[in-house]
């Protein structure tokens, strides 16, 4: 007989509980008990002093987040790869190199595979970091550092599927990579070369990389002192940006000119509009950006204020060039 959908999405809501309890029971040790964050500080010395690769090994549904945590890993600077426990002892010792340092992962710490490569790596002088239920298991025993993830009760309704126990896993490696990148100063640009494609990699660029109207380039400036007809034509004929830029005697800007800004003019004054000084027409004091911008600030600044021209100013004002809305809709990092 089909569940009543309430009884259900019931259901659903406590196995997120269950799984969210289990990573939030972590945290508050991490934060209050000085011995976990004590294995925590372990833990992170072993691995951010390798200087080889961590390699991350783990037995069913723990292998696959072991992948997982191997992937964000290499993906915040630090070589990772995965090797498999039983297949270790058939000839992939041979991946692992006394400079490396392993990730062993076994919830209940006593998986068979998994103990024993951190026997053989321990032999081997290998530093070696555990993450299990608890400090007394073998593989904890086995290890240079060991992190807990204590009694976790599963979230399926058998309680015996890995649920919460590997939502509770991935977080754990999730924080250690994180951690592991902040100790070695990971910034912006190391994550940009490391993700040049995609939505992220657009993101992360400078937005001067980008910039197809430059000023001293094919993007005028103009004096506010101007008049509407003056500026029009100091910004000369064919393919030109979606709005003019303003400068004070100082060469700071002071403001835009937009496409829309003069069809709103003409429609209220008529062709008068030309005549008056742009000064007093003009938008001032508009949203810029500094030159050492990302793209990814492009973008909120066009979904915040809905802007369709952004100015790119130096550190003194001076405006370097222009972002137009249809730059960042071509690259796709934003929608029209």
């Amino acid at each position: 007989m089909p569940v009543a959908a309430n009884e259900e999405t019931r259901f659903i809501a406590e196995a997120l509980e269950a799984e969210a309890s289990s990573i939030r029971a972590i945290a508050d040790r991490v934060r209050h008990d000085a011995r976990t964050a004590e294995d925590w500080t372990r833990a992170v010395e072993l691995l951010s002093g390798c200087t080889g690769l961590i390699v991350v090994a783990g037995m069913g549904k723990s292998g696959l987040v072991g992948a997982k945590i191997s992937a964000t890993m290499a993906s915040l600077g630090q070589p990772s790869h995965v090797v498999h426990p039983a297949e270790a002892v058939h000839g992939d010792l041979g991946r692992i190199r006394r400079e490396d340092a392993a990730l062993l992962l076994s919830y209940s710490g006593e998986t068979e595979e998994v103990v024993n490569l951190a026997l053989i790596l321990k032999a081997d002088g290998v530093r070696r970091i555990g993450i299990s239920c608890r400090g007394d298991t073998s593989l904890a025993k086995a290890c240079d550092a060991h992190l807990s993830l204590g009694d976790i009760v599963e979230a399926c309704p058998l309680r015996l599927a890995p649920t919460a126990s590997t939502a509770a896993m991935l977080a754990v490696g999730d924080a250690l990579a994180l951690a592991v990148s902040r100790r070695r100063e990971f910034t912006h640009d190391d994550f940009r070369r490391r993700h040049p494609g995609g939505l992220l990699g657009a993101g992360l660029k400078g937005i001067t990389e980008v910039l197809r109207f430059r000023v001293g380039d094919n993007l005028p400036v103009v004096a506010d002192t101007c008049s509407v007809q003056q500026a029009l034509a100091a910004a000369g004929e064919g393919r030109r940006a979606g709005a003019l830029m303003l400068v004070d005697a100082q060469g700071r800007l002071s403001g835009i000119f937009t496409d829309g800004d003069l069809r709103r003019h003409l429609n209220a004054s008529g062709v008068a509009v030309l005549q008056q000084p742009i000064g007093g027409v003009m938008t001032r004091h508009p949203c810029t950006l500094p030159s050492d911008a990302l793209v990814r600030d492009a973008v909120r600044l066009v979904r915040e204020r809905r802007l369709d021209e952004i100015p790119v100013v130096d550190g003194a004002g001076r405006p370097i060039g222009l972002v137009d809305v249809q730059d960042l809709i071509t690259m796709r990092v934003t929608e029209a």
